[in-house]
């Protein structure tokens, strides 16, 4: 004989931002629901963990003063926000391996080069400006966009090496976290539409403006306090049974909807019955995680204040390619946060974990000096060894996938709603996304 079932008005299939925002919604408008969450915590891509003393944002954590929906919720939730500490110079290492300080907005490069970054920012600003990043499909020219790929369309606009390849940092290594041949333009305009401008994207005192005291974790941690025990982690959903009148989720709880707010290649570990239109599953399979390693190093203090840096470095030619000072606010200690990601993190992930260390020190002592080469604690992010990510920062398409399946992503299927930071227009892979997705999913309930 089975077991009765438990009949709610919605299931949440994960506790990241998007379902704990849709899940409390709901709950504010009088439904009954339950999130599932596979991991053991909260949080999905937000997680503030405490590793050798110091306290770490081993996931998201930055805010920038257009993430309108983010910047409302921490209000609502009365989370408190600290400025990046940005004072001094920054630091960029050229194509010809030579280490240049800069301050402002100049650029150590060639005027050629300077004069082609900006022409090809303004050219990317103008493209963003006329996209709505909830279907960049529609952008006059979009299908030719999408059929080339980032790095060929940048071969038709400049000869500039330089200028190609730091114009493609900021889309590809910085923000998809693949490489500039992997993803169409199409996308790349998309990324900086969703941040909106390309120039957004390149001013790092703008999208890396703010962090929150005590973690961006508290964002989803404090939302799954307000649903209590509606709450459940450690149940991966398995099976979703599904028909007109609603959903059987894990042959456990019946629903009338069901949410399912998971990145998109994750959809597939669930088994449907019946199966998903084939649009659907073929929609997932031209989607993926780029791969970064997120690299959380810790001094005695914060040394390059005292030579008169802001700790904000980049390169297209490092393996870290960009690095800033991540030092807590209530901390007198120095931490530098840095990425390594496409395949620079391919060439490294061979490496054993020693090499690998040696590696990242050196190129941070080619931005800040030898006094990078000793820190006190050393951690390394890797979500792509993450079971229930598998990647980061975010899904995107290959090349053609956004015009041909982006409009699919977010289309329901019977009872069954799809949808994460990975589909968001606005706030496209970064907790606004999720934030703005959530609410989306919960209104069309």
């Amino acid at each position: 004989m089975s077991a009765a079932l438990t009949d709610v008005d919605v299931v949440v299939v994960g506790a990241g931002v998007t379902g704990l925002t849709a899940a409390t919604r709901l709950t504010k408008a009088g439904h009954s629901v339950v999130v599932l969450e596979a991991r053991d915590r909260i949080g999905g891509r937000l997680w503030t963990d405490t590793i050798d003393g110091v306290r770490l944002e081993l996931g998201g954590q930055w805010v920038s003063p257009d993430q309108s929906a983010l910047l409302e919720t921490l209000d609502e939730l009365g989370l408190k926000t600290f400025s990046r500490y940005r004072e001094g110079s920054s630091v960029y290492v050229g194509r010809d391996g030579v280490r240049r300080t800069f301050d402002g907005a100049a650029f150590p490069v060639s005027e050629y080069t300077e004069a082609e970054v900006d022409r090809l920012t303004v050219l990317l600003d103008q493209l963003a400006g006329q996209m709505d990043p909830l279907s960049p499909w529609d952008l006059p020219g979009a299908a030719e966009l999408d059929r080339i790929s980032f790095s060929t369309w940048l071969e038709q606009q400049t000869d500039d090496v330089e200028a190609r390849d730091n114009i493609a940092l900021y889309i590809g290594p910085a923000m998809l976290t693949k490489p500039a041949h992997s993803f169409s333009a199409l996308s790349a305009v998309l990324m900086a539409a969703s941040a909106g401008s390309f120039s957004h994207l390149v001013d790092a005192d703008f999208i890396l403006d703010q962090r929150v005291e005590g973690g961006l974790q508290q964002v989803p941690l404090l939302l799954a306090g307000q649903l209590g025990d509606r709450v459940i982690t450690g149940t991966p959903v398995t099976s979703i049974a599904w028909d007109a009148d609603g959903a059987t989720v894990n042959g456990t709880w019946r629903a009338k909807r069901v949410i399912v707010a998971v990145p998109p290649t994750l959809v597939s570990r669930i088994g449907f019955s019946p199966s998903l239109p084939p649009v659907h599953m073929q929609a997932r399979q031209h989607t993926s995680f780029g791969i970064v390693l997120k690299l959380h190093i810790t001094y005695p203090t914060p040394f390059w204040r005292e030579d008169g840096l802001s700790g904000t470095a980049f390169s297209p030619y490092q393996v870290v390619h960009e690095s800033y000072d991540n030092t807590n606010h209530d901390e007198t200690r120095g931490t530098l946060v840095g990425f390594v990601s496409d395949e620079n993190a391919d060439e490294l992930l061979r490496l054993s974990p020693d090499e690998r260390r040696a590696r990242t020190l050196a190129s941070l002592a080619a931005y800040y000096g030898e006094k990078a080469l000793e820190p006190e604690a050393y951690y390394e992010s890797q979500w792509m060894a993450e079971e229930w990510t598998a990647g980061a920062y975010a899904t995107s398409f290959d090349i053609g996938g956004l015009t041909r399946y982006g409009a699919t992503l977010r289309e329901p299927v019977g009872p069954l709603s799809f949808g994460t930071s990975d589909v968001a227009g606005l706030g496209f892979q970064h907790v606004d996304g999720a934030i703005r997705v959530g609410r989306m999913l919960a209104d069309s309930i």
